[in-house]
């Protein structure tokens, strides 16, 4: 999938400078899968290594210093820890490489196994070349990216004891914008919370902006642990 002019910034087109990529290496034991998964990520991402099993990964990860690493969770080779294993042996490059786990399963013990071990996000093989190409980049700026209904694996294992919901934080939001926010802090996509209240992208641009203004956020992240402390998702 090629990209779009929307790509390309146009402070970058004025200085004559290429669009920054993002550097990703692809782990997976399904060849035909890695070449499939190449060809429909975007512009954005500059595919600069492959791997087949845990010890092909941890060597091309370590040689190559990516950005995000798209893993496969049920991995061969190794100790049998498959994608865990890698991103436990990846550690040193834990501050400059992200790890977003790519899977078939969307079993609740994969989910929290793999986010334990340090993974940033969760998605399964169903997800779009476009969807998986944005998920990519968001782990890259630092966001933590799920599959709808897998982030509330994560807020079940990971989620702090309940709070006392305060009153006013609440009566800041309208109906609409309460909707959306449990929506994008459950992992939806702009595009799936569109199409699931009936209303346009451009409009849930508007209200996530809106709840995050209101509560004080920066990030969906925040939002996220916000709702979760909250018991509201």
């Amino acid at each position: 999938m090629s990209g779009t002019p929307e790509d390309i910034k146009p402070e970058q087109l004025a200085a004559g400078q290429e669009p920054r990529k993002v550097r990703v290496v692809i782990v997976d034991d399904h060849a035909i899968f890695r070449s499939g998964l190449k060809a429909d990520l975007d512009s954005r991402i500059d595919v600069v290594g492959e791997a087949g099993t845990v010890e092909q990964a941890v060597s091309v990860i370590s040689e190559v210093h990516p950005e995000v690493v798209l893993l496969d969770v049920h991995l061969p080779g190794g100790l049998g820890g498959g994608g865990r294993e890698v991103i436990g042996a990846s550690a040193p490059l834990r501050g400059s490489t992200s790890f977003l786990a790519l899977s078939v399963s969307d079993a609740a013990e994969d989910v929290v196994a793999v986010i334990r071990a340090g993974a940033r996000g969760y998605v399964t093989k169903t997800i779009s070349g476009p969807e998986i190409s944005d998920a990519v980049i968001r782990v890259a700026d630092g966001d933590a990216v799920f599959s709808p209904r897998l982030a509330g694996f994560v807020l079940d294992a990971f989620g702090t004891s309940p709070a006392e919901i305060a009153d006013d934080e609440l009566d800041r939001l309208s109906a609409r914008e309460l909707e959306v926010m449990r929506l994008i802090a459950r992992g939806y996509s702009y595009k799936e919370v569109a199409k699931e209240l009936f209303i346009s992208i451009k409009t849930v641009e508007t209200h996530v902006s809106a709840v995050l203004r209101k509560l004080q956020l920066s990030s969906r992240h925040e939002l996220t642990k916000w709702a979760a402390e909250r018991r509201l998702l």
